[in-house]
C-alpha cells in the first residue's frame, strides 16, 4: 500500500521539479547572456571598477549561444507553468503552496526581461554613454 502511494507521489514531485529546473536554467542562461554587456554596465553605474570588468567583454562572442540556451529553458518553463495541465495537489504538499509557483513565475519573467535586454543592448546602451 505504501509503495502505491509513493508511486503516485513521484510524478507530481517530478512535474513540480520540472518547473523549477526550467526556471533555474532560464535564470542561469539570462545571467550568462547578460554577463558580457549588462553586468559591466550595471557595475560601472554602481561605481565598481577594475581591469577585470573588461574581461567580461570576452564573453560577447558567446552571447548568441547563451541567449539561445536561455530561450529554450524559458520557453520550457513558461510551457510548464502556464500551458501544461496542472496535476491535482493534496493539502499540505509542496505543490499546494502558491509561494513556489509565484517564485517560479517571477524567475521566468525576470529571466525573460534580462534576455531581451541582452539581445537588444546595441539599440539602447548608447543612450547611457
Amino acid at each position: 500500500m505504501s509503495e502505491l502511494a509513493a508511486d503516485k507521489e513521484k510524478p507530481r514531485i517530478e512535474a513540480n521539479g520540472g518547473k523549477r529546473w526550467f526556471a533555474a536554467g532560464g535564470a542561469l542562461g539570462a545571467i550568462l547572456a547578460s554577463s558580457c554587456c549588462i553586468l559591466p554596465l550595471i557595475l560601472i553605474s554602481l561605481g565598481v571598477s577594475g581591469a577585470w570588468i573588461g574581461s567580461l567583454t570576452a564573453l560577447e562572442a558567446y552571447k548568441p549561444v547563451f541567449i539561445g540556451i536561455a530561450a529554450v529553458f524559458i520557453a520550457g518553463g513558461f510551457w510548464h507553468v502556464y500551458f501544461r495541465k496542472a496535476e491535482p495537489c493534496e493539502d499540505g504538499t509542496a505543490c499546494a503552496r502558491p509561494d513556489s509557483a509565484r517564485l517560479t513565475k517571477a524567475a521566468l519573467w525576470i529571466s525573460t526581461i534580462l534576455v531581451l535586454l541582452a539581445a537588444t543592448i546595441d539599440f539602447w546602451a548608447p543612450l547611457f554613454y
